[in-house]
């Protein structure tokens, strides 16, 4: 009996595939568009950081002084925004890809950003330390620390729920919407703090000269502008409908049926 009822939810299954993979698709092609865009966007957030803090800041190096702390920056927009945009996007750019390697590469590229974040964070504050500045006193400070321990859990939380999984599956149905939501806020939160920190940063070095176009205030403003575009098309891309991951009928089937033989419930049930 639970044979029949599988085989037939397979094949139901099967037919919904063929008939979604034979409709035409017109948005594939904005959607690769936007993809390329946004890759645009992050790839010259990164650059013009890098720019920034090696040409207009001196460099980099990891001795205390400010050339440390010009480490910060640039390992924050690359971890805590480029890298984690990036693997949120996985679920739209590799929609046909067997779900357990998209979520494998998922939670690489968060475990990456994660560590390169940390490196950063590392670096401020041992420049503080240094230089006797105290630690934790800004807002952008603030949410930026929420901002990494907050991603740490996420990350955390997903490699325990997703990725091997020890929670019941309605457990991890359940806590999936908030997995989703938590990720798209966590790159909302990690953006405004990078333009708090531009904000801090130019107030700090350039505060005389910074109300009359200075190159490096351009290039700093310019890169804010990036950021917030990169965030944005990143935004819809991940939230349109059309663009989501369609789903596998062989993974659903497989689904439902360990869920029936580990928890007893109906192969009809979601």
């Amino acid at each position: 009996m639970l044979d029949s009822r599988t085989s037939s939810a397979e094949r139901t299954l099967g037919y919904s595939a063929i008939m979604e993979e034979s409709a035409p698709r017109p948005g594939r092609s904005t959607f690769a568009w936007l993809v390329g865009a946004s890759q645009l966007l992050g790839v010259a957030s990164v650059v013009l950081t890098g720019v920034w803090m090696g040409h207009y800041r001196g460099g980099f190096a990891w001795d205390g002084s400010g050339l440390e702390f010009n480490v910060h920056p640039l390992c924050m927009v690359l971890g805590l925004v480029f890298l984690q945009g990036d693997a949120i996007l996985v679920y739209r750019v590799f929609r046909n890809e067997a779900k357990r390697n998209v979520k494998v590469l998922h939670g690489i590229i968060h475990l990456l950003a994660l560590i390169i974040s940390i490196v950063g964070t590392v670096a401020v504050f041992d420049f503080h330390r240094a230089s006797k500045i105290p630690n934790m006193y800004s807002l952008h400070s603030w949410c930026g620390m929420a901002t990494l321990v907050l991603f740490s859990i996420q990350w955390v939380m997903g490699l325990l729920f997703f990725l091997f999984p020890v929670a019941s599956s309605w457990l991890r149905a359940m806590y999936l919407p908030i997995h989703v939501f938590g990720g798209l806020v966590l790159l909302v939160m990690a953006i405004g703090s990078s333009l708090l920190g531009i904000t801090e940063k130019l107030l700090f070095s350039i505060m005389p000269t910074y109300s009359q176009f200075t190159s490096e205030g351009v290039l700093a403003n310019t890169l804010g502008i990036l950021l917030v575009g990169f965030g944005v098309l990143l935004g819809y891309l991940i939230t349109k409908e059309e663009f989501r991951r369609p789903p596998n009928p062989e993974e659903e089937a497989l689904s439902v049926h360990f869920k029936t033989l580990t928890e007893g419930g109906s192969p009809t049930t979601p």
